[in-house]
């Protein structure tokens, strides 16, 4: 009972920790102190909390993290000004460390460990991190909110119904979708910095929308058969979980990042060889689940 409990605040703690950093870059990055209102967002966090710790003694649910989901609130919105504060002020000189390579890195804690003003540690530990790029932390946001999810939800204890081995299904599930998430996000900001606002809207709108599948179970939990014993089970209730997991391709990531994916060639005029195989990849994956619903649907009940 105690080790469900401490899991249960522990991983919300971590969860509105990182909120914390993603808003407290906001309001560096911008010089507006109005955005610490959007420590607000933790609020509904606190109170699942409480709640669940209450009612479920820390026990996530069967088919809806309502932790998860209240992380992503919590945190997208701090990713969203800062992608969009970054594309905005592209022209503006700036004088910092890029930490996606082994020589800027080690210059960036060169300058922490020479760094001898400690009369102030809180302030010297601000500026510090300041002087990391606003790419580089706006990646890293995106990096080290996709590793906590994924760690939150093998911390969190899970809920009765969703087993060891189902959990160790969706943690890999949850792998290979933060990879080409994450993926997506990146390359294809980076593809179409030159431009305007507009696209860079749409591509963290498709983004904010693929992030849904997180707080989502379908993927591995199917009908359970107790609930059908007493009469047959149709071919839906059979293959929940493979329909569901189509769908997912379809409509919530490989469908949106192919559209997303040839709107920056046909539109932008932007083509380059990662480019292009991740589109076949996503074109391949979209044919492939159509094919699947094929079969699924062509069986008998």
């Amino acid at each position: 009972m105690f080790s469900r409990f401490l899991s249960a605040v522990v991983t919300r703690s971590l969860f509105i920790l990182v909120s914390l950093l993603a808003v407290w870059r906001v309001v560096w990055v911008t010089g507006n102190k109005l955005y610490w209102l959007l420590t607000i967002l933790y609020l509904p966090l606190l109170v699942e909390m409480v709640l669940t710790l209450k009612k479920r003694h820390g026990s996530d649910y069967k088919w809806f993290s309502p932790a998860v989901f209240l992380f992503l609130v919590s945190i997208i919105p701090s990713i969203w000004i800062l992608e969009l504060h970054y594309h905005s002020h592209l022209s503006e000189s700036q004088k910092c460390f890029h930490i996606d390579s082994a020589d800027g890195f080690r210059s960036f804690i060169d300058i922490g460990t020479n760094d001898t003003n400690t009369t102030n540690t809180g302030k010297t530990l601000k500026t510090y991190l300041s002087l990391v790029c606003n790419k580089d932390w706006t990646l890293a946001l995106h990096q080290i909110m996709i590793i906590l999810l994924i760690l939150g939800k093998w911390l969190l204890p899970a809920a009765g119904e969703l087993d060891r081995d189902r959990l160790s299904q969706l943690l890999l599930v949850f792998v290979g979708t933060a990879a080409d998430i994450l993926e997506f996000v990146a390359e294809t900001l980076g593809d179409i910095q030159d431009t305007s606002l507009t696209m860079v809207c749409i591509i963290l709108s498709v983004w904010t929308w693929s992030m849904l599948q997180f707080p989502l179970h379908l993927s591995v939990i199917g009908v359970s058969e107790e609930e059908y014993t007493d009469e047959p089970r149709s071919r839906f209730s059979h293959n929940f979980s493979e329909i569901w997991s189509t769908l997912e391709a379809l409509f919530i990531q490989d469908g949106p990042f192919l559209v997303v994916r040839l709107s920056v060639m046909i539109h932008f005029n932007v083509v380059h060889q990662m480019l292009i195989f991740f589109a076949i990849k996503n074109f391949l994956v979209v044919v492939l689940n159509l094919y699947r619903f094929y079969i699924l649907f062509s069986k008998t009940t």
